[in-house]
């Protein structure tokens, strides 16, 4: 009989802590990992890791497959960039608790915030909940490829509590936040990691309206983290605005004081405003130094948006000549783009026209805009921008990334970095990264389907910022600590993102030297035949869960092990 069930043998061991790389074989039994060293005993199963990178599964705490995860054993693409632990319903969206009339308006809200097609929403979520805790259920009763924690959506309290009053942006009655804190804390009880909410004008509903917990007053959020305080675990997940920075990270500091809970917040450099992350930075810094647990979650590039012809978003949406065609197969489009007459129409518009721009005013950023290769590059020259190589071709920007769009029969892309992206550099994300307050996060992993494609994340810290940079690059022992030890703890799961006895068996064995990126795919597999993005990745050669591999070589295994995680993690006996 063998002595484990699984040897990883010969690796480059990097094991989370921060230490530099050891050579070790990894033993594994029962799911938990047995011993690191040199392995004298069999495995029931062994890999060869000689030559390659072993590093803890990656846990990414900012994801949204909360719909997903109740129709999907695969949350992809999530789970193909190393990634065995996801951490969902952020943002103040999802899906419980929920009253039986209240199904669409949910759906709205998330459609709107996460760009998550409605139909697939309507044909996929079964809806055999009520209460938060039949809603972990309803995800309990499904395998997955890794494992998903959830959080008590802000937006779903405030409707299923003040129905029509709490998305008109009413304030809360002292009854309204009692009830509301009193949810939250049922919700932590039955298996919520924690509570989120939103403070952000970027989030809309689908009809248009601003996010119902947009204008919530300080003693709601106040009163709601108590609620959560009160259970003695949970964390506080916020993304705002920082409109005015002094009061609103004052209250943020109440929430944490009154509650004894973490809190993460997001923090991206805007180019409106490309030094206010440095304040939110050095706020953090003094929360923390006064005894309050507060982190960043940043990005490892710039949030942007992806633009094409099978996309959300293309700079010819509002150009009357292609909405003659918009609704068109794909095909169809790329044969009428193709045709000489209607080309010269479109473009004639294109130039005569003062150009109505949606995506926040950015999809007619020629200067902004990059034509996206098989292998992305997400810190673009802006010598290489659709506007430079169109002065320098002596053609129109609109020529040019028409021509960019209709490659490969239309399914060309083009990228357009927004934020983190100031002076064409992402120097503020390096800024960002190394700081002692903030981890990795922000990738929106199963949301924005049909503009961004950010689940790949992990890919281009430990690709770009560990090896190809040509500048500011960050060893890799920082880079796995902070998105495997560092992002698990910030949210209260102590017994993974470590190689170690005792520590849950999740791992990944990596070709360094191969892990790339390809570029997004627009696939309709979602239901309803709904449209989404994915993007694929080399160099991931083994992602075990649980001490059993999911993927080889980024193709999935028959094996399912991934879970539901109810609610906080402790340390390891002994670790």
């Amino acid at each position: 009989m063998a002595d484990f069930d699984l040897i990883i043998r010969g690796g480059s061991v990097i094991d989370g802590t921060g230490i530099e790389p050891r050579t070790a074989d990894v033993g594994v039994r029962d799911g938990v990992i047995a011993d690191v060293g040199t392995i004298g005993g069999s495995g029931t199963r062994e890999i060869d890791a000689d030559g390659a990178l072993v590093i803890p599964g990656i846990v990414d705490i900012h994801s949204h497959y909360d719909g997903q995860a109740t129709w999907d054993e695969r949350l992809q693409p999530s789970s193909w960039h190393g990634v065995t632990t996801v951490v969902t319903g952020n943002c103040g969206v999802g899906f419980a608790p929920v009253h039986d009339a209240d199904h669409d308006q949910l759906i709205e809200l998330m459609e709107g915030v996460e760009d998550i097609p409605g139909a697939a929403l309507h044909e996929g979520l079964k809806w055999n909940w009520n209460s938060f805790g039949e809603f972990l259920d309803a995800v309990d009763s499904i395998s997955h490829d890794i494992d998903v924690a959830m959080q008590v959506p802000h937006g779903a309290l405030r409707l299923n509590v003040m129905g029509a009053r709490g998305a008109n942006h009413e304030d809360a009655t002292p009854d309204d936040i009692a009830a509301m804190a009193e949810l939250a804390r049922q919700a932590i009880e039955a298996g919520a990691l924690g509570f989120s909410t939103s403070r952000t004008r970027n989030h809309k509903t689908s009809t248009g309206a601003y996010t119902p917990t947009l204008t919530a007053a300080p003693d709601e959020l106040i009163g709601i983290a108590q609620g959560v305080g009160a259970t003695g675990t949970g964390v506080l997940q916020v993304v705002s605005d920082f409109l005015d920075p002094d009061s609103e990270f004052a209250m943020l500091r109440e929430m944490v004081a009154t509650s004894g809970r973490p809190m993460s917040i997001s923090i991206a450099r805007n180019p409106m405003v490309p030094d206010a992350f440095r304040d939110l930075l050095d706020r953090l810094t003094a929360a923390n130094a006064d005894g309050l647990a507060m982190t960043g979650q940043v990005a490892p590039r710039a949030v942007g948006l992806i633009l094409g012809l099978e996309c959300t978003l293309n700079p010819f949406l509002t150009n009357p000549v292609y909405r003659e065609i918009a609704d068109r197969p794909l095909a169809e489009r790329v044969a009428a783009l193709r045709d000489t007459t209607f080309r010269e129409r479109l473009l004639s518009e294109a130039a005569e026209r003062s150009r109505d721009k949606l995506g926040g005013n950015l999809i007619g950023r020629f200067d902004l805009l990059f034509e996206m290769g098989d292998e992305p590059d997400y810190e673009p020259s802006l010598d290489s921008s659709i506007a430079a190589v169109a002065a320098r071709s002596e053609r129109s920007p609109e020529e040019v990334a028409l021509d960019a769009m209709l490659v490969g029969d239309g399914h060309g892309l083009l990228y357009l970095p927004f934020l983190n992206y100031v002076d064409g550099n992402l120097d503020g994300c390096h800024e960002m990264l190394v700081h002692p307050h903030t981890v990795p996060g922000l990738s929106d992993g199963g949301a924005h389907v049909g503009t961004i494609c950010d689940g790949s994340f992990p890919t281009t810290l430990l690709a770009y910022w560990g090896r190809d940079r040509d500048r500011d690059r960050i060893p890799l022992p920082f880079l796995v600590q902070r998105h495997c030890r560092d992002t698990a703890r910030t949210v209260g799961l102590f017994d993974r993102g470590v190689i170690a006895p005792g520590y849950r068996a999740d791992l990944n064995v990596v070709d360094f030297d191969r892990l790339r990126l390809h570029k997004p795919e627009i696939v309709h597999d979602l239901p309803a035949n709904g449209r989404r993005f994915i993007q694929r990745a080399d160099g991931w050669r083994h992602t075990i869960v649980a001490g059993r591999e999911t993927y080889h070589d980024g193709i999935a295994t028959d094996d399912l092990p991934g879970r539901l995680i109810r609610g906080a993690q402790p340390t390891p006996n002994g670790a």
